[in-house]
């Protein structure tokens, strides 16, 4: 790991020290797959596979924690291929639908809740809400358990995200639903649950002794807050940034910015590499 500084490479050596016990949580779009205009073309990075397979040997566990729908996560990750390719204990999890969906390399089985109430209401009443506010052309992504408005394909993305931000917060709160922005993208879903509880359930669930948390967006930071929070309380702890120029919000949290899923997977590759060398 270069070009840190020593504090940085403090926490990294401490996180190898205890490897065998780390949990490594990683955020999907923007950290293991780039970010693309079709969120359905979002696929991992090609050398993504291989290193969470190397990875998943030499640490507790390596949990998924994404935003995505836990199925869509298995498919465009080609999880089942990294799954084949573990050996008895190793573990790879999905928390997907920012930890309300389960999914684990050894059952291979699907968990998910019910359907958040209010949100087909919402969804009736979001048309007339994106043509009042000039932004009917917008993408809409239907998660099952959330809905994902994408301002990335109009002419002034960011100028309709702000538009429709408070907008979408209302219609939320009226319907007893959450509202999570990210990178041209505003998410209305079940409240409660998001990644650093997520995050907090899985080192529980796998009495992890350390963590490291790679993430790219405003999403992440709850993890981020998490694991910053399980360092006060003693675990070693490495916070990676994915690094882009749309969102400088987790480079300002970080230990180290890394230069997107490439920088991401090389940095996964050496830890996973120095965990075995010891």
């Amino acid at each position: 790991m270069d070009a840190v500084t020593p504090q940085a490479r403090r926490r990294y050596d401490a996180v190898v020290g205890v490897a065998r016990e780390t949990v490594v949580g990683l955020d999907f779009d923007g950290t293991l797959a780039p970010i693309v205009p079709d969120p359905a073309r979002a696929v991992i990075h090609p050398d993504g596979p291989a290193v969470l397979a190397e990875l998943a040997t030499q640490v507790r566990a390596v949990a998924l924690i994404t935003g995505r729908p836990a199925r869509q996560v298995v498919e465009l990750g080609r999880l089942d291929e990294v799954a084949d390719a573990l050996p008895p204990g190793a573990q790879l999890l999905v928390r997907g639908q920012y930890g309300h969906e389960l999914w684990d390399s050894t059952s291979r089985e699907f968990s998910s809740p019910a359907v958040p109430a209010g949100l087909a209401a919402l969804a009736e009443e979001l048309p007339d809400l994106l043509e009042a506010e000039d932004a009917g052309d917008a993408f809409v992504e239907d998660k099952g358990l959330a809905l994902a408005v994408h301002t990335r394909r109009l002419d002034e993305p960011g100028e309709a995200f702000a538009r429709l931000e408070p907008r979408l917060a209302d219609a939320a709160e009226r319907h007893g639903l959450g509202l999570e922005p990210g990178k041209f993208v505003l998410e209305v879903r079940a409240p409660g649950m998001h990644k650093g509880r997520a995050l907090r359930e899985v080192v529980a669930a796998t009495d992890a002794g350390g963590v490291i948390f790679a993430g790219d967006d405003l999403g992440d930071l709850e993890a981020f807050e998490a694991a910053r929070a399980l360092r006060w309380q003693g675990l070693p702890t490495l916070l990676v940034c994915s690094g882009s120029v749309e969102e400088q919000a987790l480079a300002e949290v970080a230990d180290v910015v890394v230069p997107g899923p490439e920088g991401v997977l090389a940095l996964l590759r050496e830890f996973a590499q120095d965990a075995a060398a010891r």
